[in-house]
């Protein structure tokens, strides 16, 4: 297993890892559905939005992964870091420095 020293290191590895641009769609509207129940969560104080937050977060996620990518998602070996990295690849998509 290759170990990363810093989160630098390992979002090559991760963006290498979401190569497919049909899982990289499934990530990003994944992503704005994890934003929006998160929104809706807070608006109406019910905690169990948030908890769909989080399956609509990684049920888009590993859908792409498992369908499309054909690999395990990044999550299991290195969770901190691919949070991360899907939080940046959602903004390298929207800043239009990631194509989808």
């Amino acid at each position: 297993m290759a170990r990363f020293a810093s989160f630098s290191e390992f979002y090559p590895f991760y963006l290498q890892e979401h190569s497919n641009v049909v899982s990289r769609r499934l990530h990003f509207i994944g992503s704005w559905g994890v934003l929006l129940l998160l929104a809706v969560a807070l608006y109406t104080g019910n905690a169990w939005w948030a908890l769909g937050a989080l399956f609509c977060g990684y049920g888009f996620a590993w859908v792409g992964h498992f369908f499309f990518e054909k690999n395990r998602p990044a999550t299991f070996k290195y969770p901190f870091y691919s949070f991360a990295g899907d939080w940046v690849m959602f903004k390298d998509i929207l800043t239009g420095k990631l194509k989808i």
